[in-house]
């Protein structure tokens, strides 16, 4: 027996990935008018590309409402019907992107095992080539986020408590009655993050791909020892699939 396939939907674009005057996606006028739930996508997602940008240049504290409005090519009254304000703005385009990194990692740790060496090593690229393809996004969303409020960094902190979820494969670790599994997986992913964070904070986004050894290493140690953590850090090989970037990004980009 034979199953149909369906086509996959096209994967969410990453906030920042494209310009927010972007002339594709311009409201065309005329006797075929687009549905109001349409302009308000297309409003919605544009001001996202506006924000990231606008906030990745100027800094959270120094990005207004009317610079956003303006990169995006929207007015001010469409933009408070879709927000009430800045910070609400923000912490939409961060859940949306963020939901589009992690949905891309998921993808990569799946299709990579059933191995958790295998699988881990995957999204962890993945994050970092994504990332890196994106540099506006990276520092908007690593970076800025702690400016933008303690809503802001709530949602931080929920983002590093989820990527607790790509450990739950990865064996007992070490049998060490004081080490806390809990604690030890909490310290690994905020290892991680603050390595990539500083990158990015420096301005070095298009780098991060060059990590994965060591951040490789880093995962796999407490978990796998020093031999197995060494073999799983290895060099990219033609198996391993091209380097993934954020979806809508231009090809010179990637």
């Amino acid at each position: 027996m034979t199953t149909q396939s369906h086509p996959q939907p096209a994967p969410a674009p990453l906030p920042g990935a494209r310009p927010g005057r972007d002339p594709d996606r311009a409201i065309k006028r005329g006797p075929r008018r687009v549905s109001a739930e349409v302009v308000a996508a297309t409003q919605r997602d544009r001001l996202f590309d506006g924000l990231v940008h606008e906030v990745a240049t100027k800094g959270y504290d120094n990005a207004r409402v009317s610079d956003i409005c303006h990169a995006a090519g929207v007015t001010r009254p469409a933009f408070y019907a879709l927000f009430t304000g800045k910070e609400d703005a923000f912490l939409a385009a961060y859940r949306h992107g963020i939901a589009v990194v992690s949905q891309l990692m998921e993808d990569a740790y799946r299709e990579a095992g059933p191995a958790w060496p295998d699988a881990a090593r995957a999204a962890l690229r993945t994050l970092l080539e994504v990332l890196a393809s994106v540099p506006a996004f990276a520092r908007m969303a690593l970076v800025e986020v702690d400016a933008a409020g303690p809503d802001a960094r709530r949602e931080r902190d929920g983002l590093l408590t989820s990527f607790r979820r790509f450990f739950a494969d990865a064996g007992l670790g070490p049998a060490l009655a004081d080490v806390g599994r809990d604690e030890l997986v909490s310290t690994v992913v905020g290892g991680i993050y603050a390595t990539v964070r500083g990158r990015v904070a420096r301005g070095r986004a298009a780098e991060l791909p060059e990590l994965l050894p060591v951040l490789t290493y880093a995962a796999m140690a407490p978990f796998l020892g020093t031999e197995g953590a060494i073999q799983a850090t290895r060099p990219i090989r033609p198996d391993d699939g091209p380097s993934t970037t954020a979806p809508c990004v231009p090809a010179h980009h990637s």
